[in-house]
């Protein structure tokens, strides 16, 4: 086939719904939809290995723990493997009393008739019958006329209504959908399930599910809402049906076009934990359920600890959730540019000072914590880094809360160790360049072996004490007028450093018994040049003294 120059020329537009006085715009959800997970039907159909009854059975458990209610378990008509899990699900006694296990069967009398054996005994289930619809498969896959299709469809919902019958231990509900609905005329769908409806007779104590399937996702998501709130004003008997929501990511847009259908009036959302399905797969019902906590409404689903949901799902689907894939993602709460790191760092001091129980940090639209991730990983550095971002790091892994002078001062060393290494720098490289830069580790020039201090009669404060210099232990004394200018007086009095303290901060660095504390000192030589010190010890005077003899170590070099 010769390619064309203008490949637009195939295409022709979606058609716009004839849809007047819209109301979707203006609504906004206002609670959770009910959900299904399809991840053990539509999603095991899409694996490369589709799960076999091992894994199976360990999603199966994982979606319970999540706390779904209703889960579509197979297809039991397919094959043995499907058949034999749905049984023993049943006969093992471990379908929940509080949930609906759903099957998925063609509108065709045999099959149908293998579902309901696949269920009968439980308590409840959902028998989903689906037949399609849209011209396309009219014409091209089937070769029928409308009235054709809608025959199948009656003759489906009656093969449902006589099995049902068969078992009457169970509470049957009904599923239809009208496969290929968001390519089919609107009317025609209509009619489809409105055959169905006559048939089953449902009430609305008693509703059947209608599912309108974006089963090749072909507009924008708005046609999609419009395709929905057209569906349910013009539907007869929309009291007596529940409308439910299954949408491919065709276009990219499976959650949008299930967030604007449920806007548009649908009830319920179908779709797989993280997106997994045919093609570009279906909607993610992570990302859709947390959205909604964006919106202060409880999803009810818990996915408090999505890391184990997401090593369930990659093991049983042998399939990645993607790095960047909404709230799941290994790097979605993880900010690597300088000013992204700044805000997100300045964000927690205040979410810290407010202490109320609103969230509010920039960059972060949800609490981390709330999926079960910790605060550790939301800042990392690499090379596109600023200083904030070393900065957060070192006050999450080691407690050190670096003045912002000091910050600017050892930015330059991350920098140049990160453009040397050509990757993420990890806490540990942090931590150790900063141990280098600041004389915390090795043998250096000045080391401090034991002081005490004294007031003397004037008033002033007197630093003794014995202090290694190149490894010779030496007794050495100053006085000034508190600790820090005693020291000072020391190395400048008897090494000739020439320091003169301009800023000094400390803080403590954990609570408890076991608390340390660290001591930040900003010193200016004789030369001009300025050098920080550090010192951390369990006593914070002892910290202080520490950190001048670190600024001592940087000017000697």
């Amino acid at each position: 086939m010769s390619m064309l120059k203008d490949p637009s020329v195939k295409y022709r537009p979606f058609p716009q719904v004839p849809l007047t006085d819209r109301q979707w715009p203006g609504r906004t959800i206002t609670r959770a939809p009910r959900w299904l997970s399809t991840d053990m039907r539509d999603g095991n159909q899409s694996l490369i290995d589709p799960m076999d009854a091992e894994k199976k059975s360990r999603f199966f458990d994982l979606l319970l723990k999540v706390g779904l209610k209703e889960i579509e378990v197979g297809f039991p008509s397919a094959g043995a493997t499907e058949y034999d899990f749905i049984r023993g699900l049943v006969d093992s006694g471990r379908i929940p009393d509080d949930v609906f296990v759903q099957v998925l069967t063609q509108s065709r009398e045999d099959l149908i008739r293998t579902s309901f054996e696949s269920l009968a005994g439980a308590k409840q289930a959902i028998v989903h019958v689906y037949n399609a619809v849209s011209p396309l498969w009219r014409d091209v896959v089937f070769g029928m006329s409308q009235a054709q299709i809608i025959e199948i469809a009656r003759h489906g919902a009656a093969c449902l209504r006589d099995q049902a019958a068969r078992f009457p231990q169970t509470d049957w509900h009904f599923e239809y959908s009208p496969e290929t609905f968001s390519t089919a005329e609107l009317d025609f769908s209509i009619a489809a399930c409105e055959a169905v409806m006559d048939v089953l007779q449902p009430t609305v104590d008693k509703p059947i599910i209608l599912n309108l399937p974006a089963t090749v996702e072909a507009a924008t998501a708005n046609i999609y809402a419009d395709q929905i709130e057209y569906f349910c004003k013009n539907l007869p008997g929309r009291d007596r049906a529940v409308i439910s929501l299954h949408t491919h990511n065709d276009r990219g847009t499976g959650v949008a076009a299930a967030e604007l259908g449920l806007m548009a009036g649908a009830d319920r959302v179908e779709g797989c934990l993280f997106g997994n399905g045919e093609r570009t797969g279906n909607c993610c019902l992570v990302t859709v359920a947390l959205n909604m906590y964006t919106q202060g409404l409880d999803p009810a689903l818990d996915f408090s600890d999505i890391d184990h949901v997401i090593q369930t799902v990659e093991y049983c689907n042998q399939l990645p959730v993607p790095e960047r894939h909404p709230y799941g993602g290994e790097l979605v709460f993880t900010a690597f540019s300088g000013s992204h790191q700044d805000a997100i760092k300045k964000g927690f001091a205040a979410q810290e000072k407010r202490n109320d129980r609103l969230w509010a940090v920039p960059y972060l639209p949800i609490d981390p914590a709330d999926l079960g991730r910790s605060y550790e990983a939301v800042i990392r550095v690499n090379s596109q880094s600023g200083k904030g971002g070393f900065a957060w790091v070192l006050e999450q892994d080691q407690g050190l809360k670096l003045p912002k002078k000091m910050q600017a001062d050892f930015s330059r060393h991350v920098q140049a160790l990160a453009d040397d290494l050509g990757r993420e720098l990890h806490a540990g490289d942090i931590w150790s360049v900063f141990r280098r830069v600041y004389r915390l580790e090795g043998t250096q020039h000045f080391q401090l072996v034991d002081y005490d201090e004294a007031r003397a009669s004037d008033g002033t404060r007197v630093f003794a004490g014995k202090i290694a210099v190149d490894g010779q232990v030496q007794s050495v004394s100053g006085r000034g007028n508190g600790l820090i200018s005693s020291v000072v007086a020391t190395l400048n009095e008897g090494f000739g450093i020439g320091l003169d303290v301009r800023d000094y901060t400390e803080h403590a660095l954990a609570g408890g018994s076991d608390a340390r504390a660290a001591a930040y000192v900003e010193c200016v030589t004789a030369t001009g040049q300025v050098v920080w010190g550090v010192g951390i010890d369990e006593d914070v005077a002892t910290a202080s003294v520490r950190a001048i003899l670190s600024a001592a170590n940087a000017a000697k070099g």
